[in-house]
């Protein structure tokens, strides 16, 4: 059945009256599903030779959006949780649309039917104190561009921020007075307030007066901004740190892993609070995590603690390594016993 209605300014209802006005969505939610509507106009584009303004209704259909999906994952090496999230977008596209165009309902929930896709376990990226340090030490705070990399990823580190929080950061939501803290705004608008050691407070201050932030009238300019004094933006900031990461790596490349991103940062702070003795509860608040069950994954993945624990229990029942026998250092009596298998 041919429909009357254009997919543009439908597309276009469906991010801004649906997603901002009806649900209100964080931006960061908008930025997700915008990526993923991105990537399947080019998709459109490149493997179907349609190009965006001749995309109609009638194209989509579950087999379509299967081969984009794997399209994803083949041509442009997106992982599965990056594949689940473009599944996500369009799911929820077509929820909207069996609103917007009843008459094929049958069509939209199809695609909803699509499973998210189960990926492999991989280990969790952080890293060590010696490398944090490592990376900061290769950042040259003689100039003011360098004095804000440095103020940016310690605080990154210090405060666990995810990289939205950092880049939605104002001059007002820091707090000097003691006690020192920071106002994150994470998923789904919600607040919460981290507090800053003195280090960084001072680091921060720093930049803060070398850049004017202490004016009035930028109290709600960006905190890290860039030449133009916009918003940073993500890549902007995955640049700065493999940057800094290439460099500490050519002196240490036994700590600096391959693979570096902003998250790195985030759960480094939660390992190392964790390892540090700090509650799960007070890490998941720290994190704005919903549920201590989500924190709970860093307790999972430290291999250090569990090895102590584990040592630490065979200590407490006198678990002792079995002491190897005198005949058992004698090569020649072991050759013989060998000798009559």
């Amino acid at each position: 059945m041919k429909t009357t209605k254009d997919f543009a300014p439908v597309l276009q209802s469906f991010f801004e009256n649906y997603l901002v006005k009806e649900r209100g969505v964080s931006a960061h939610t908008v930025r997700a599903y915008r990526d993923a509507f991105v990537q399947l106009i080019e998709y459109l584009d490149e493997r179907r030779g349609i190009k965006p303004e001749r995309i109609t209704f009638e194209l989509l259909d579950k087999s379509l959006l299967l081969d984009f999906l794997n399209w994803l994952e083949e041509e442009k090496h997106c992982s599965v949780p990056t594949r689940n999230q473009r599944c996500v977008a369009i799911r929820s596209f077509c929820q909207y649309l069996m609103y917007v165009l009843p008459e094929q309902m049958g069509r939209w929930k199809q695609i909803c039917s699509i499973p998210m896709k189960k990926g492999t376990g991989q280990p969790m990226n952080y890293l060590s104190v010696e490398a944090v340090k490592c990376i900061l030490e290769q950042i040259d705070t003689s100039s003011r561009q360098g004095l804000r990399n440095l103020t940016m990823l310690s605080l990154l580190y210090n405060s666990g921020a995810r990289v939205q929080e950092l880049i939605d950061l104002t001059p007002s939501s820091i707090r000097r007075d003691k006690p020192y803290a920071i106002n994150l705004v994470g998923k789904g608008s919600k607040c919460r307030v981290v507090p800053l050691d003195e280090d960084i407070m001072k680091l921060l201050v720093k930049y803060m007066k070398a850049f004017s932030l202490y004016d009035n009238e930028k109290s709600r300019n960006p905190l890290f901004s860039n030449t133009w004094g916009e918003k940073l933006s993500t890549p902007g900031i995955t640049y700065v740190i493999k940057k800094y990461a290439a460099m500490a790596r050519v002196l240490h490349p036994d700590i600096i892993p391959d693979k570096i991103s902003p998250h790195v940062f985030r759960h480094t702070r939660a390992m190392h609070l964790l390892q540090a003795g700090v509650n799960l509860i007070y890490i998941r608040d720290i994190l704005g995590h919903v549920s201590v069950q989500t924190t709970e994954v860093y307790a999972r993945a430290d291999s250090k603690q569990k090895r102590e624990a584990l040592e630490k229990a065979y200590a407490e029942v006198g678990i002792t390594e079995p002491k190897v026998k005198s005949w058992e250092k004698n090569s020649k009596l072991k050759e013989y016993l060998r000798s009559l298998a």
